[in-house]
């Protein structure tokens, strides 16, 4: 993903995530930076579709409505219930763009756009909430110092130069040359993809084995990213699928987290604790994303198996109101 769309990304999420109203396209065409630059009609509802395609790919809320009766043009919003995660922090392809959103918004690079968005929205009138991406708890961006000086090289078009560890934390280290063509985050880890030099292929780089600085080299607009390739396919192939280790069940409440029951497979409807819902199975291949993930999503979920996931997600209950009771005392 280019550095251009992760900022139209985070924009857009923000502006539909700040507002209870339903935003018609053309709304969200005026308010949103990233859209107003479009060529023409044709070329901004193109770009619109795969926006809105590539959030419900990541499990983002998105959805259609009108705000009244006599409201004939559909409009767009994120079910904030469905999406806020409180003080627990979800990976970032374990949840949904917002996770991206939430990862860079204390980067350099996209606070500012991300301000000015709030600003712009309020300035056309769309009712915003003081602290509309409160519940986003920035995560890996901030552990990822190769991050903000990969994003410059790939908005310049400038190669880069760095010592790589091959095969994890004890493998060769390696100096890398790379034509850098966008960053991906994939299982709640970065990858730069681009065209390695040194092998004369396409490689991807995990940051977290990136050591020492980044270096830039050459000049601006030497890269030139092939048309229609796809980093996140690209990353996906690289690192492999991880082993299903198991099965959950997992009872969810009626209407709320859309993005986790797309990821399972419903059994049936089901009552928990007086509540209506639904029970889904859900493939374990990683028990502590999972449980990271289902906490997230607070009372609206419950593990009905295994004893330990349902463990692992009391634990980050109980860790998160620890933290909140020790803010209150500071």
């Amino acid at each position: 993903m280019s550095s251009a769309r992760a900022e139209r990304l985070v924009n857009l999420v923000l502006c539909l995530m700040s507002t209870r109203q339903y935003l018609s396209a053309e709304r969200i065409r005026s308010i949103v930076p990233g859209y107003a630059d479009g060529a023409g009609d044709e070329a901004f509802f193109r770009m619109f579709e795969r926006d809105k395609a590539e959030l419900r790919e990541l499990g983002v809320p998105l959805e259609t409505g009108h705000n009244s009766v006599f409201d004939t043009v559909e409009g767009y919003r994120i079910a904030r219930a469905d999406y806020e995660l409180g003080e627990i922090h979800l990976d970032p392809d374990e949840a949904t763009v917002v996770a991206l959103a939430g990862n860079l918004w204390d980067s350099p690079e996209l606070a500012g756009a991300a301000h000015g968005a709030l600003v712009k929205l309020r300035a056309a009138g769309v009712e915003v909430a003081e602290t509309p991406a409160a519940a986003i708890r920035p995560g890996a961006a901030a552990g990822e110092p190769a991050l903000a000086p990969l994003l410059g090289a790939v908005r310049t078009g400038r190669v880069v130069t760095f010592d790589h560890r091959r095969g994890g934390p004890t493998g060769e280290l390696v100096r890398r040359t790379v034509e850098p063509w966008g960053v991906v985050s994939f299982r709640g880890r970065w990858y730069l993809v681009g065209h390695d030099r040194d092998r004369d292929d396409v490689r991807c780089f995990r940051l977290s084995r990136v050591e020492g600085p980044v270096r830039a080299v050459g000049p601006e607009g030497a890269v030139t990213v092939p048309d229609g390739v796809d980093l996140r396919a690209l990353v996906r192939a690289s690192a492999g699928p991880q082993p299903v280790s198991g099965t959950a069940r997992v009872w969810v409440a009626a209407g709320r987290a859309a993005g986790l029951r797309r990821a399972g497979r419903e059994r049936g409807p089901r009552e928990h604790a007086g509540r209506p819902g639904v029970e889904i199975e859900l493939d374990l291949r990683d028990r502590g994303t999972v449980a990271r993930w289902l906490a997230g999503h607070g009372p609206d979920v419950a593990v009905l198996d295994p004893p330990e996931l349902a463990l692992a997600v009391r634990e980050l209950w109980e860790a998160a109101l620890g933290a909140g009771a020790l803010g209150t005392r500071t």
